[in-house]
């Protein structure tokens, strides 16, 4: 008896925590609050339906921290009147999605600015705990970390950033302005900017080159680091001087090195590359605000230059613990990259190497990776 106790109490806890990322989930992608969940009704009973025409909404009418204003609310209406006309959204939906809007604003979601010596850096945040900041690649923008945000808001305050030169953030000319140090410096800033010392670094392609770019140049500032899929900068340096299969790999980076790569870019094309099938309009307005020039920095500025030799120097190290996470599927960056990782690291790292995903394993395994994380940060 007392076993079957124990085992419905730990299903129980299970649950409500799930439904409690479940009600968080529904506050960044939607907009509603936990007690909003009567969005949807046995006449209106589609929540993925109302989800994608709430999401439009706030993307359409600029909504991330509006409270219900009268401006807001009206840019709304347009948006469901014009889902109702296309058939998208059910007509008997209608009214029950707007007092939801009028009740609820934008939930809890935050989107907000940080000077870095002049760039401004664009950011979403939620929850309140200790700090963790989220830093996407290429080509993405903060919306890639929506699932994992929602998750870790319920114990943590969560920062998703928009790099320099995508996004809201600001575009600043030119190669150097690319440099490693700076996009380190944007990410001292919003620590400082959000009142702390330090934070748990998470990042992905160029957001987890960048992460380890922090634990490299300010270790100061790391509590604990969270790297999917690149491997340290030096063992990625010696994988592209010995390893051939990484070499073609990264074929890629070496032509976003070349003068005027930029201009075989397009946002379509980029979005189709990021996206699920589901926010493709989303990225594609997102990327539409970016530089595609500034895109490229990133490579130039940064990505090794061929032809690559080894990395002989004494080994840099960055603070733990360190959580890494890897999609065995990546078309650009291969796990035998990650070969001997704890030699990188000066305290506990725990890898998780997961089979059929690929590159965006943050989209690709939004569970597996999420719940990776929030057990992760829980011990």
């Amino acid at each position: 008896m007392e076993h079957h106790q124990q085992h419905d109490a730990r299903r129980g806890a299970r649950a409500l925590r799930l439904l409690k990322v479940a009600a968080a989930t529904a506050i960044l992608l939607t907009g509603t609050t936990p007690s909003e969940a009567a969005c949807v009704s046995s006449r209106c009973p589609d929540a993925a339906v109302v989800a994608s025409v709430r999401a439009e909404a706030a993307e359409a009418c600029g909504c991330v921290t509006s409270t219900g204003n009268a401006a807001y609310l009206a840019c709304v209406k347009g948006v469901v009147k014009a889902a109702v006309g296309d058939g998208s959204l059910p007509k008997r939906c209608r009214t029950r999605l707007l007092r939801c809007e009028h009740n609820g604003g934008c939930g809890n979601a935050v989107s907000g600015f940080t000077d870095s010596n002049g760039v401004r850096i664009h950011h979403v945040s939620m929850g309140e705990g200790p700090l963790v900041v989220m830093i996407h690649g290429f080509p993405d923008y903060w919306y890639t970390w929506r699932h994992q945000m929602a998750a870790l808001a319920d114990d943590h305050r969560v920062v998703a950033i928009d790099t320099r030169g995508y996004n809201l953030s600001d575009q600043p000319a030119g190669v150097a302005a690319y440099a490693m140090p700076h996009l380190v410096n944007d990410v001292a800033a919003v620590i400082g900017d959000f009142g702390e010392d330090k934070a748990t670094i998470i990042g992905h392609d160029w957001g987890a080159g960048i992460a380890w770019g922090v634990g490299l140049l300010r270790p100061d500032l790391v509590e604990r680091l969270i790297i999917l899929s690149v491997p340290h900068p030096q063992a990625f340096q010696n994988e592209l001087a010995t390893n051939p299969a990484q070499d073609a790999a990264s074929a890629y980076a070496r032509f976003f090195q070349m003068d005027d790569s930029h201009l075989s870019l397009t946002a379509p094309a980029l979005a189709a590359l990021a996206s699920d099938p589901d926010n493709v309009d989303r990225y594609v307005a997102a990327f539409e605000r970016s530089d595609f020039e500034a895109m490229m920095n990133y490579y130039k500025a940064n990505f090794p230059q061929s032809p690559y030799v080894e990395d002989t120097s004494p080994i840099l190290k960055v603070p733990g613990p360190l959580l890494l996470i890897h999609g065995l599927d990546d078309f650009a960056l291969l796990a035998s990259g990650h070969n001997d990782a704890w030699d990188y690291v000066d305290s506990d790292i725990t890898m998780a190497m997961l089979p059929g995903v690929g590159h965006w394993v943050q989209r690709d395994a939004p569970d597996r990776v999420t719940r990776t994380m929030v057990d992760w940060l829980a011990r």
